[in-house]
């Protein structure tokens, strides 16, 4: 299908000034278990943001939301603030589940921002869902690729994760984007159910008998 035009680009300079800063801060990051690049995860969460919605401001937080939590902390977001804003900062902020190294036990934060979720503003939980349910499709691929392998992969390992998972949807059902909440839904109970299933046994096979030549 052929593209339409506007005269009154959604995007402007400073999404290309964000596409730009984010992949100068993650350059050298890589996907958990993969060579593919970081930047990849943070170009797939913007989308799903436009795609929800999302006004430029949002777009941006979504390329910019995990600069606070892996790049830099109080420091990193001070300066997001100086470059993108006080509404991006004050997003990306609260999509970040830590600000400090070493960071508070997995468990905790988790709770913590499951607590917290809920009562965000609209432009938050867009973003927010965003990464979860890119986090979530990624988790479902290559599952299928790795198997039982895959949950190596996480500090709350197959039964902390799936829990996360499934405590996040229940926060973004109550509150939304619910189109999104809902895709989440499905991906988490297709992973759930691939992780229930016990590993088929292998069947030896039959001995040959010699014959009696």
């Amino acid at each position: 299908m052929d593209p339409s035009h506007t005269k009154r680009p959604k995007l402007k300079s400073r999404f290309d000034r964000a596409l730009r800063y984010a992949s100068d801060v993650h350059r050298t990051q890589i996907r958990e278990g993969s060579n593919v690049p970081y930047v990849a995860h943070l170009l797939g969460v913007a989308a799903l943001v436009l795609e929800e919605g999302g006004d430029e401001d949002q777009a941006i937080a979504a390329l910019l939301h995990d600069a606070v939590e892996d790049q830099g902390g109080r420091r990193r977001l001070a300066d997001i603030r100086r470059h993108f804003g006080k509404r991006v900062a004050r997003i990306v902020e609260a999509c970040s589940d830590s600000d400090t190294i070493p960071k508070p036990p997995w468990r905790e934060r988790k709770e913590r921002y499951l607590a917290r979720i809920r009562h965000e503003p609209d432009d938050v939980r867009r973003v927010s869902l965003a990464d979860k349910l890119y986090n979530a499709r990624s988790i479902l691929t290559d599952y299928h690729r790795v198997r039982e392998k895959i949950w190596k992969r996480f500090t709350g390992r197959k039964a902390g994760t799936l829990w996360y998972y499934r405590e996040l949807v229940k926060a973004f059902r109550e509150v939304g984007p619910h189109l999104m909440a809902e895709e989440l839904g499905r991906v988490v109970t297709q992973l759930e159910r691939l992780a229930s299933r016990r590993p088929a046994k292998r069947q030896s096979s039959p001995r040959r008998r010699r014959s009696a030549g």
